[in-house]
């Protein structure tokens, strides 16, 4: 196939390596997509995103379970559950994205501390609401934010060689949790 880039061979070179790298990562090979007259394409294609929707869907999920568990023995101010309402799921959502950015692009193969900073930020940010609004354990919960925004900083700059642009969604992510840290703070002297 033909792309509409101007006929420099180091381009054409450099676009040739870089899809078969693709094509090794993700188990097709030249061969087979042109047998298969671009059958192989829908098939990864059709993986890609069922694997995006679990990326997003999964973070997503548990969020709603972790806020239904805090939200049913709370009795904390509504302006920081508006505030965690908000935040919280967008910050799901864009880890989850950047999560899957970098998993397309092979970092947690290469960079498997990546995955595992990814898992401790999200089970943090699992943590933190039942154990603010349902235990009502302050203090606990405000550690607990420090701790998942040193995470989050983690991903950060472990996304970032990877995936540039998924390191930027990690950002509002980063923003959102000292917010909630702020929050947090507040309640410890009211």
């Amino acid at each position: 196939m033909q792309l509409p880039f101007p006929h420099n061979h180091n381009h054409n070179h450099n676009h040739r390596t870089g899809m078969a790298s693709n094509e090794l990562r993700h188990g097709v090979t030249a061969e087979a997509m042109k047998s298969s007259g671009g059958g192989k394409r829908r098939v990864t294609a059709k993986r890609g995103l069922k694997s995006l929707a679990l990326a997003l869907s999964l973070p997503l999920s548990l969020y709603a379970l972790s806020a239904s568990i805090a939200s049913s023995r709370d009795t904390r101010p509504m302006s920081l559950w508006w505030a965690l309402h908000v935040t919280s799921p967008a910050s799901s959502l864009l880890m989850g994205l950047a999560a899957w950015m970098v998993w397309a692009d092979g970092g947690f193969h290469t960079n498997p501390r990546a995955l595992l900073l990814y898992f401790t930020q999200l089970l943090l940010a699992l943590l933190w609401p039942p154990i603010l609004f349902a235990a009502g354990a302050t203090l606990l919960a405000f550690i607990l934010s420090l701790a998942l925004f040193l995470a989050q900083l983690a991903c950060f700059r472990a996304f970032r060689p990877v995936n540039p642009i998924a390191a930027l969604f990690v950002k509002p992510s980063l923003a959102s949790v000292a917010f909630l840290s702020i929050l947090n703070l507040k309640l410890l002297f009211l």
